[in-house]
């Protein structure tokens, strides 16, 4: 057979995979070579190559379509993959989320010399940075100082004397909030100087940077992103008596800085290009490029554009130093905490106005007594978005351009409020249909230490209405609210097929429904009806729906909101109309979601 005819021999690109590939090669062979190999079977030589070939092929074919579909953030299923996308369109990455919450210490202070009232030289203060724990051993932070001296504290009688009847001890409660996890140091040796430094941290599950100094005791600030030169730092409030504020933010101008960049289990840090000491930069790339009238410009023709990449405007990069890294680590499977959840005091950390002129054992039986006790719920989000979930956010993130104007830019902006400032599960922004002015009403929900729906609580909304107070219109107004949680069950009747086992099949249909029920509802999303029958009629063994009915599920575990399912649904029938401040949940699948066979 001439060469030519060997040409002529079609190719079918669509096949792929191995075993098309191996045919393939099989009918050439036997076609274009019938006299040189006869030998086909599974043990010859033209077998074991034919073999070889389709396994490279089918292996070329699965890297080469992993690599396109991972190019492009709709068809990407990495989640690593994902977030470095989210990275280019804007979306930073938090990490691990964490849960805030408000506690009530407690501590015994003896009485003054005359009995009445506590010695005020032994009321202390609890430090940011005491440590406490709940029954199920996750740990939690005190965020701020707590002072026991606040004349808003109640202060009642401890104990008294058993002959005299006077005051001995005297009981003093203060409140403060604390976030999960644990606060820990870590040291990085640093060599020699290099442009864009990128450092990883050895712990997993990082939720925040809490300082960076370097061993010359220079401090090291994060930023959004390395052409960023001003932050504000907080500062103790030395007016705190009169106007009850802890502290102030100052603008602080910064040259040494880093950005902190996140996978689903690394945390890095990456810093700029400025080399310490150095004289020959470039501070304003402008002047380069632009001969403009009363500013500098360089004229030489042989101008070093490596002299852009060490400008101090990215920040000074540690060289031959030694880091300090602080930060705070949290759970990442839950670390929510039921009322009363939070009892165990760890590590105490306090302060005495006059410590050096007081007694030390009795300083220490006032530490000692401190005990802690949640009154609410501390709660927040506890599972990480899923990769359809992340697109989602990623992508209504880049219009935002961080500015919220719109409905679905403020939705943003609170999805991508720092897990350090605690997390929201659901989120929806709508206008006050009675304001006359431009009022929005933000309403968030959390989960509670079950994985189920709750109200948030007042420390997780402080933190929004601050992290949204950057974002917003400046004639907007926004009152956060908490949206009406929705409790429904599902009764469904179902034909199994014949000889189908009843009992069987009705257990795999409710757990049909629970998994595609898991993930919650947005606020204001309705349930269709068409979905619950689609989902039963996947089911292998069902052979008809016949009926789905709706029940709403109030009081007890449930909540108390309730809605008039009938009055409620559409005019076809086919899907039940949330109101745009609610949001529904299947709280308890395995008893919600109740079926019968016929």
């Amino acid at each position: 057979m001439s060469s030519e005819q060997k040409k002529i021999v079609p190719i079918d690109y669509t096949h792929r995979e191995y075993s098309s590939i191996r045919d393939d090669l099989m009918e050439i062979a036997e076609r274009l070579y019938p006299d040189t190999f006869k030998d086909w079977s599974e043990a010859s030589f033209g077998a074991l190559m034919i073999d070889a070939v389709a396994y490279v092929g089918d292996q070329l074919s699965f890297y080469l379509d992993y690599n396109v579909n991972e190019t492009f953030l709709d068809t990407a299923y990495q989640y690593n993959n994902i977030v470095r996308h989210g990275r280019i369109l804007g979306y930073k990455y938090q990490g691990p989320d964490s849960t805030y919450g408000t506690v009530s210490m407690f501590v015994l202070v003896p009485a003054s010399t005359t009995g009445l009232g506590p010695d005020t030289d032994y009321i202390p203060i609890a430090k940011s940075g005491t440590r406490f724990s709940s029954q199920t051993g996750l740990s939690f932070v005190l965020t701020e100082n707590v002072d026991f001296s606040d004349s808003s504290n109640p202060v009642v009688v401890a104990t008294v004397d058993t002959d005299t009847g006077a005051p001995t001890y005297y009981a003093i409660k203060a409140t403060g909030n604390v976030v999960s996890g644990y606060i820990t140091e870590e040291r990085i040796r640093i060599g020699q100087y290099e442009r864009f430094l990128k450092t990883r941290l050895s712990s997993n599950n990082v939720a925040e940077i809490i300082s960076v100094v370097d061993s010359e005791g220079n401090e090291y600030f994060e930023v959004d992103f390395l052409a960023q030169d001003m932050v504000f730092k907080e500062m103790a409030n030395t007016n705190y008596k009169n106007d009850n504020v802890p502290s102030v933010l100052k603008p602080y101008l910064v040259s040494r800085k880093f950005v902190v960049e996140r996978d689903v289990v690394n945390t890095y840090l990456q810093f700029g290009s400025g080399k310490e000491g150095e004289s020959d930069v470039v501070a304003d790339p402008q002047s380069v490029a632009i001969d403009a009238f009363g500013k500098s410009y360089v004229t030489d023709t042989t101008f070093d554009p490596t002299r852009l990449t060490k400008n101090q405007s990215l920040g000074v990069v540690p060289s031959n130093t030694t880091l300090t890294v602080t930060y705070r680590l949290t759970s990442t499977v839950n670390s929510n905490v039921a009322t009363n959840g939070l009892n165990q005091v760890n590590t105490v950390e306090m302060n005495f106005t006059d410590a050096a002129s007081l007694v030390s054992s009795k300083m220490q039986e006032v530490i000692d007594s401190l005990e802690v006790a949640n009154e609410e719920p501390i709660i927040g989000d506890v599972t990480t978005p899923d990769s359809d979930e992340l697109k989602r956010r990623i992508f209504d993130t880049f219009p935002t351009q961080n500015r919220a104007v719109t409905q679905a830019d403020y939705e943003s902006v609170v999805y991508r409020m720092p897990s350090a400032f605690g997390s929201i599960k659901r989120c929806s922004v709508q206008k006050d249909p009675n304001a006359i002015k431009r009022n929005l009403n933000l309403y968030v929900v959390s989960e509670d230490s079950q994985e189920k729906l709750t109200t948030t609580n007042s420390t997780i909304k402080n933190n929004v209405k601050t992290w949204i107070n950057q974002y917003r219109m400046m004639n907007d107004t926004i009152d956060i609210l908490d949206p009406y949680i929705l409790n429904l069950g599902i009764e469904f009747t179902i034909k199994a097929a014949t000889a189908t086992d009843k009992f069987t099949l009705l257990e795999s249909a409710v757990d049909a429904l629970s998994k595609k029920y898991s993930t919650p509802f947005f606020i204001g999303e309705p349930i269709y009806i068409s979905d619950i029958f689609s989902e039963l009629k996947n089911v292998t063994g069902i052979l008809d729906v016949v009926t789905v009915t709706l029940r709403a599920k109030t009081g007890g575990n449930y909540s108390n909101a309730n809605i008039d399912i009938d009055a409620n649904m559409s005019p076809d029938g086919t899907y039940l109309v949330v109101p745009a401040n609610a949001i529904v949940e299947i709280k308890y699948p395995a008893t919600d979601i109740i079926g019968k066979v016929v």
